[in-house]
């Protein structure tokens, strides 16, 4: 796994389609619906660290990303 759509595959084996509207929604929701997996015991250790660290770092960039537009319409 190294992309926010192999987590999004991942979330497919076990039955989770996640696309709430917004980028930064999608990435908070697909981070529950993997912790619930971790906590049920379905995925592997190692696994479930390498994609939290992957929506970490996406939903840094969305949160940039929205800063940069607010810099931008105050302006």
């Amino acid at each position: 796994m190294k992309t926010l759509y192999d987590v999004q595959q991942r979330l497919e084996k076990y039955g989770i389609l996640v696309h709430v509207g917004k980028r930064i929604w999608d990435i908070e929701l697909m981070a529950l619906e993997l912790d619930n997996i971790n906590k049920a015991g379905l995925i592997d250790q190692h696994d479930y660290m390498i994609a939290k660290l992957i929506l970490r770092r996406e939903h840094r960039i969305e949160e940039l990303k929205e800063e940069d537009k607010k810099k931008k319409d105050s302006k």
